[in-house]
């Protein structure tokens, strides 16, 4: 078994050429979340993944093995549910209000300006149907939001460090 303990946020620092080379792992949300899973890779080794506590790891993703070979995430496609506005009796606004309403629940949600992505839940569907939302099953990776407290324990940081960029123009409490 190879042991994998370290992951680099979309390949970051390595050459594109090097990443395209890797061997690759597909893997659905459900374990991306996770610290500690295995998994068999496209050369067909067994990985023993052991990440620090509370990373995710996201499609694009490298896995680096204890002897140094890389294994490139892939999102494995998963049924979601797709949330889109109805344009007849609503307005792309009701996305918004949608997401806020699936926020409120603490409901993973992968946002895009067009459409939302939610794992399926019958009761949650039928709430936004309710709400003039379309609602379509679908067989598609799942990359959601960390979340606002998440700090930096994606392995994308989507919050941010302030070595990321300047804060000239707006402050950060942190």
């Amino acid at each position: 078994m190879l042991q994998v303990s370290r992951v680099l946020a979309a390949g970051h620092g390595l050459a594109p050429v090097l990443v395209k080379r890797a061997a690759t792992v597909e893997l659905d949300w459900d374990v991306r979340q996770k610290s500690r899973f295995d998994a068999t890779d496209s050369q067909g080794r067994h990985l023993g993944v052991f990440l620090p506590r509370g990373t995710l790891v996201r499609g694009g993703d490298v896995l680096v093995g204890e002897d140094g070979s890389m294994i490139r995430v892939i999102a494995a496609p998963q049924p979601v549910l797709v949330i889109t506005h109805c344009s007849e009796h609503g307005t792309p606004f009701d996305l918004t209000r949608a997401a806020y309403h699936l926020g409120n629940r603490h409901v993973p949600i992968e946002l895009k300006p067009d459409h939302l992505k939610i794992e399926p839940d019958h009761v949650l569907a039928d709430m936004l149907r309710a709400m003039h939302m379309i609602v379509k099953e679908e067989n598609a990776a799942f990359e959601p939001e960390g979340g606002a407290y998440s700090s930096q324990t994606t392995a994308h940081g989507h919050g941010h460090g302030h070595g990321d960029h300047d804060h000239d123009g707006h402050d950060h409490p942190h």
